[in-house]
């Protein structure tokens, strides 16, 4: 009896063990980008590695430094739209992708934490409108019922105490004089 391994392993694609999707063709990933800039239809970097036979890993840092340099709208995470790549000429993307392919991985990180802050940013904006919203809604209940609501209330105050400024002087008045202690001499 034979104990020879069968040929279904998982490594049985061609190139799946070498290095060859590593390389990103420049032409063909440019005529994608340019494909998806017409249609303006969300891709995500395994459509475009399906598509020109590239790594994954290499797309998505291709796509995130062309996110980064503004090429490419990022719509959520892992997920792009070409728009305003219609108008880029070859030479330029190609210097744009060259400028994408050295960034390093700190400003990687500071990029994605940048774009999670603005993403937190819109959340807490739109949890701001909604209390808003919800704010006049009720002022607007209590005064179709002829109800006062009262006084705006002042904003909160800060727990350490701040000491006020010194009073200045304009220039057209006298800056007030400090009471004397002296008796008048009789």
């Amino acid at each position: 009896m034979s104990l020879k391994r069968s040929h279904t392993s998982t490594r049985s694609t061609p190139g799946a063990g070498s290095d060859s999707g590593t390389k990103l063709g420049r032409q063909e990933f440019f005529d994608e980008l340019k494909k998806h800039a017409q249609t303006a239809q969300v891709f995500t970097p395994v459509d475009i590695s399906m598509a020109i036979g590239a790594s994954e890993a290499a797309v998505s840092r291709a796509l995130l430094g062309l996110a980064a340099e503004g090429y490419l709208e990022k719509v959520e995470v892992g997920k792009y739209r070409s728009t305003p790549f219609q108008e880029v000429p070859q030479a330029e993307f190609l210097k744009a992708l060259a400028r994408a392919s050295k960034t390093d991985s700190t400003r990687q990180r500071d990029l994605s934490e940048i774009a999670r802050l603005k993403q937190n940013n819109d959340v807490m904006r739109a949890k701001l409108l909604g209390a808003l919203a919800e704010r006049d809604h009720y002022l607007a209940a209590l005064k179709q019922h002829g109800i006062d609501p009262g006084p705006v209330p002042a904003p909160a105050r800060a727990e350490s105490p701040v000491a006020a400024p010194a009073p200045t002087a304009d220039a057209g008045e006298t800056p007030p004089v400090p009471p004397t202690t002296e008796q008048p001499s009789g």
